[in-house]
Protein backbone atom coordinates (compact mmCIF):
# COMPACT_ATOMS: atom_id res chain seq x y z
CA UNK A 1 0.00 0.00 0.00
CA UNK A 2 2.89 2.19 0.71
CA UNK A 3 3.91 2.56 -2.89
CA UNK A 4 0.54 3.07 -4.34
CA UNK A 5 0.52 6.29 -1.61
CA UNK A 6 3.71 7.79 -2.59
CA UNK A 7 2.83 7.56 -6.29
CA UNK A 8 -0.56 8.95 -5.78
CA UNK A 9 1.17 11.69 -3.70
CA UNK A 10 3.92 12.40 -6.12
CA UNK A 11 1.22 12.21 -8.79
CA UNK A 12 -0.88 14.77 -6.81
CA UNK A 13 1.84 17.00 -6.07
CA UNK A 14 3.35 17.02 -9.36
CA UNK A 15 -0.41 17.81 -11.20
CA UNK A 16 -1.21 20.57 -9.25
CA UNK A 17 2.59 22.01 -9.10
CA UNK A 18 2.25 21.89 -13.41
CA UNK A 19 -1.39 23.41 -12.82
CA UNK A 20 0.30 26.49 -10.82
CA UNK A 21 2.99 27.28 -12.96
CA UNK A 22 0.71 27.52 -16.24
CA UNK A 23 -1.73 29.47 -14.80
CA UNK A 24 1.24 31.74 -13.79
CA UNK A 25 2.57 31.78 -17.35
CA UNK A 26 -1.12 32.03 -18.53
CA UNK A 27 -1.02 35.64 -16.00
CA UNK A 28 1.64 37.53 -18.11
CA UNK A 29 0.64 35.48 -21.60
CA UNK A 30 -3.10 35.58 -22.53
CA UNK A 31 -3.31 33.38 -25.33
CA UNK A 32 -2.47 29.83 -26.64
CA UNK A 33 1.32 29.74 -27.31
CA UNK A 34 2.37 27.04 -29.88
CA UNK A 35 5.16 24.52 -29.15
CA UNK A 36 6.20 22.98 -32.64
CA UNK A 37 3.56 21.73 -35.36
CA UNK A 38 1.48 19.49 -32.95
CA UNK A 39 1.11 21.24 -29.64
CA UNK A 40 -0.31 24.25 -27.94
CA UNK A 41 0.04 25.25 -24.37
CA UNK A 42 -3.84 26.46 -23.75
CA UNK A 43 -5.90 27.43 -21.07
CA UNK A 44 -9.29 25.30 -20.11
CA UNK A 45 -11.40 25.22 -18.07
CA UNK A 46 -13.37 21.70 -17.90
CA UNK A 47 -16.77 21.56 -16.07
CA UNK A 48 -17.75 18.34 -17.31
CA UNK A 49 -15.85 14.46 -16.95
CA UNK A 50 -13.45 13.30 -19.45
CA UNK A 51 -12.96 15.59 -22.49
CA UNK A 52 -15.59 18.03 -21.29
CA UNK A 53 -18.63 15.94 -21.59
CA UNK A 54 -21.54 17.03 -19.39
CA UNK A 55 -20.03 19.80 -19.42
CA UNK A 56 -23.46 21.77 -18.38
CA UNK A 57 -24.32 20.81 -15.19
CA UNK A 58 -23.70 23.87 -13.24
CA UNK A 59 -22.82 23.79 -9.66
CA UNK A 60 -25.56 20.67 -9.01
CA UNK A 61 -22.98 18.91 -11.71
CA UNK A 62 -19.73 20.06 -10.12
CA UNK A 63 -21.10 18.85 -6.62
CA UNK A 64 -22.44 15.04 -7.96
CA UNK A 65 -19.08 14.69 -10.21
CA UNK A 66 -16.85 15.80 -6.69
CA UNK A 67 -18.94 13.19 -5.06
CA UNK A 68 -18.22 10.89 -7.49
CA UNK A 69 -14.87 11.36 -7.93
CA UNK A 70 -14.04 11.10 -3.89
CA UNK A 71 -16.07 7.44 -3.76
CA UNK A 72 -13.89 6.17 -6.38
CA UNK A 73 -10.93 7.45 -5.04
CA UNK A 74 -12.19 5.85 -1.62
CA UNK A 75 -13.02 2.60 -3.90
CA UNK A 76 -9.70 2.60 -5.42
CA UNK A 77 -7.94 3.35 -1.93
CA UNK A 78 -9.86 -0.08 -0.27
CA UNK A 79 -8.26 -1.84 -3.10
CA UNK A 80 -4.87 -0.34 -3.27
CA UNK A 81 -5.03 -1.63 0.50
CA UNK A 82 -5.57 -5.29 -0.38
CA UNK A 83 -3.23 -5.13 -3.76
CA UNK A 84 0.02 -7.26 -2.88
CA UNK A 85 0.93 -6.72 -7.10
CA UNK A 86 3.88 -3.62 -7.10
CA UNK A 87 2.38 -2.81 -10.60
CA UNK A 88 -1.02 -2.76 -9.81
CA UNK A 89 0.01 -0.57 -6.80
CA UNK A 90 1.81 1.61 -8.74
CA UNK A 91 -0.75 1.94 -11.20
CA UNK A 92 -3.13 2.28 -8.62
CA UNK A 93 -0.86 5.31 -7.49
CA UNK A 94 -1.60 6.90 -10.42
CA UNK A 95 -5.15 6.67 -10.86
CA UNK A 96 -5.80 8.34 -7.31
CA UNK A 97 -3.19 10.61 -7.26
CA UNK A 98 -4.77 12.27 -10.95
CA UNK A 99 -8.14 11.57 -9.41
CA UNK A 100 -7.69 13.95 -6.22
CA UNK A 101 -5.70 16.55 -8.48
CA UNK A 102 -9.08 17.01 -10.67
CA UNK A 103 -11.18 17.04 -7.27
CA UNK A 104 -9.49 19.36 -6.09
CA UNK A 105 -9.47 21.67 -8.82
CA UNK A 106 -13.51 21.36 -8.86
CA UNK A 107 -14.02 21.79 -5.57
CA UNK A 108 -11.75 25.62 -5.64
CA UNK A 109 -12.59 26.65 -8.85
CA UNK A 110 -15.74 24.80 -10.23
CA UNK A 111 -13.59 23.30 -12.94
CA UNK A 112 -11.08 21.17 -13.60
CA UNK A 113 -7.62 22.86 -15.21
CA UNK A 114 -6.56 21.66 -18.65
CA UNK A 115 -3.75 23.02 -20.54
CA UNK A 116 -1.89 20.23 -22.77
CA UNK A 117 -3.22 21.06 -26.66
CA UNK A 118 -2.19 18.04 -28.49
CA UNK A 119 -3.09 18.50 -33.00
CA UNK A 120 -2.58 17.15 -35.87
CA UNK A 121 -3.31 19.74 -39.06
CA UNK A 122 -6.96 21.51 -37.98
CA UNK A 123 -7.62 18.14 -35.77
CA UNK A 124 -7.07 18.48 -31.71
CA UNK A 125 -7.14 16.12 -28.88
CA UNK A 126 -9.59 17.74 -26.10
CA UNK A 127 -7.34 19.59 -23.75
CA UNK A 128 -5.89 18.01 -20.90
CA UNK A 129 -3.72 18.16 -17.88
CA UNK A 130 -1.08 15.75 -16.06
CA UNK A 131 -3.73 13.87 -13.73
CA UNK A 132 -5.75 13.03 -16.60
CA UNK A 133 -2.62 11.79 -18.06
CA UNK A 134 -1.65 9.62 -15.24
CA UNK A 135 -5.01 8.23 -14.98
CA UNK A 136 -5.37 7.20 -18.30
CA UNK A 137 -1.76 5.42 -17.96
CA UNK A 138 -2.92 3.93 -14.50
CA UNK A 139 -5.78 2.44 -16.30
CA UNK A 140 -4.07 1.42 -19.02
CA UNK A 141 -1.58 -0.45 -17.18
CA UNK A 142 -3.90 -1.93 -14.91
CA UNK A 143 -5.95 -3.48 -18.18
CA UNK A 144 -2.81 -4.38 -20.02
CA UNK A 145 -1.31 -6.42 -16.67
CA UNK A 146 -4.33 -7.76 -16.09
CA UNK A 147 -4.50 -9.29 -19.82
CA UNK A 148 -0.52 -10.51 -18.98
CA UNK A 149 -1.48 -12.25 -16.05
CA UNK A 150 -4.88 -13.40 -17.34
CA UNK A 151 -2.92 -15.11 -20.68
CA UNK A 152 0.25 -16.33 -18.12
CA UNK A 153 -2.86 -18.17 -15.96
CA UNK A 154 -4.24 -19.75 -19.55
CA UNK A 155 -1.08 -21.22 -20.42
CA UNK A 156 -0.09 -22.93 -16.69
CA UNK A 157 -3.51 -24.57 -16.61
CA UNK A 158 -2.86 -25.63 -20.56
CA UNK A 159 0.07 -27.33 -19.46
CA UNK A 160 -1.58 -29.41 -16.55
Amino acid sequence: MTLGLIVAFAVFFSDQLSKWFVQGYFDNIHSPQAFGSFFNLVEAWNTGVSFSMFNDGGILGMVVLSLFAIGVIVFLLMWLKKEDDKVVQLSLGFIIGGALGNVVDRIRFGAVYDFLDFYYNNWHWPAFNLADAFICTGAFIIILHGMIKAKSNIKKEGEK
